[in-house]
């Protein structure tokens, strides 16, 4: 009898969980369209989106009216640049299963600048032969030059599709390929005409959605109150499957496996928003002294897939293109997952205070690695060496000092 039973409950989980991972990786805003394909066949279930206004509604309850008002004014949404780049996961581009399934991937490792990031976590289960090779097909998708690895590779794909003179064309990708030597091509017949174009690419890649960044619709709220820090699911506009059976007969099978189904789906959906409000918890756990005006520490997948019985591969579905709303502003939970770079800072909060010094440089006097890394050790009290700074530089697809100082001659 507890055999049959534990077989009755595991076959119930792994129905509800077929349709669980995708609700998880979907964002709040992609959650209707992605609970659609499991009901429309279904006539005794329908998705509904707005709640009646005298639902509960948890931020009235929990602040004034000015500051539910601030919440509902950063919830305006327009759409983001991972939705962008999914919506074009497609044929002709990506044709068979495999090839979405790695685009997918290396989407998941772009970051919002739309550079790419490789990551062994997301990445390990595919030949780099492979993601390569699909990476290389993000040149024809918008944004163009998304999905690059730097600068100069971004400038290459929007030189393909910004360019359709041969003459021009080959003067131009020298000179970015040669990018730190540009005042040897001044003479070029063409150069003034390459040039054009170059100021024409944008840099970076996702520049229009890096100023729309907070508008994105917060998965989770963080509020800090006198009694601590607190986590609350966004489940205000989260779509409700209704259940209609009136005047029907529920034991004819047809009826009752329509209702299953739909009932699994519900379970799905509260799994969903039990998982994120949990990795809100995690994440206030590890990262406390950041909700009252500290660093992001260093923090990994693996350590809040342990806390939470889960694989890193699900948690790292559930934290893609979701975002978290606090005090300090709307923060993409993947920027929580960092790696040390020391026990008590993080990589992002360096990267941070890096791109920080670069956009207050002096740009006739760009600031060499060396001098960012002796303003790091003085504000940070660490000890780095200087080829970290570098590694950090690139990885944040920022130039040299010397190649800082060409580009802000071209935008001078």
């Amino acid at each position: 009898m507890k055999l049959a039973q534990k077989v009755t409950q595991k076959a119930k989980l792994n129905q509800t969980l077929r349709s669980w991972l995708p609700i998880l990786q979907a964002s709040s805003d992609e959650l209707k369209d992605t609970l659609e394909p499991f009901i429309k066949d279904n006539p005794f279930a329908k998705i509904e989106i707005d709640k009646p206004h005298h639902s509960k509604n948890f931020y009235n309850e929990f602040y004034s009216n000015h500051v539910s008002d601030r919440i509902e004014q950063m919830s305006v949404y327009e759409c983001s640049l991972y939705e962008k780049l999914y919506s074009q996961i497609d044929k002709p581009l990506f044709p068979t299963q495999k090839s979405k399934d790695i685009a997918n991937a290396i989407i998941e490792c772009i970051n919002s600048e739309g550079y790419f990031e490789y990551n062994d976590e997301i990445l390990a289960k595919f030949d780099a032969k492979d993601v390569e090779k699909i990476r290389k097909r993000f040149a024809y998708l918008e944004p163009i030059g998304v999905g690059a690895k730097d600068y100069k590779e971004s400038f290459l794909f929007q030189l393909d599709e910004l360019c359709d003179d041969d003459e021009i064309y080959t003067l131009a990708k020298d000179m970015i390929n040669d990018f730190e030597n540009l005042s040897k091509y001044t003479k070029q017949k063409n150069y003034e005409n390459a040039l054009k174009i170059i100021k024409k690419f944008k840099n970076p890649p996702a520049v229009e959605y890096l100023e729309d960044e907070a508008q994105v619709t917060p998965d989770i709220y963080v509020f800090t109150t006198d009694e601590g820090v607190e986590v609350k699911v966004n489940d205000e506009f989260y779509p409700e499957i209704l259940i209609d059976t009136e005047g029907i007969d529920e034991k004819c099978e047809f009826v009752s496996s329509r209702i299953k189904e739909a009932r699994d789906l519900i379970d799905a959906l509260e799994m969903r928003k039990a998982t994120l409000y949990k990795i809100g918890l995690m994440i206030i756990e590890y990262q406390y002294d950041y909700f009252l005006g500290g660093d992001i520490k260093p923090m990994k997948l693996k350590d809040i897939a342990g806390d939470l019985g889960r694989n890193p591969s699900t948690i790292s579905r559930a934290i893609q293109n979701k975002f978290l709303s606090c005090s300090r502003g709307i923060v993409a939970l993947k920027n929580f997952f960092a790696a040390a770079a020391s026990e008590d800072i993080s990589n992002a909060a360096i990267k941070d205070f890096v791109k920080n010094l670069i956009k207050q440089e002096n740009h006739q006097k760009p600031l060499s690695d060396e001098a960012i890394l002796a303003c790091i050790e003085k504000d940070f009290g660490i000890k780095i060496v200087r080829r970290t700074i570098t590694k950090y530089r690139k990885a944040l697809n920022i130039g040299s000092s010397s190649q800082r100082k060409k580009i802000y001659a071209i935008n001078s």
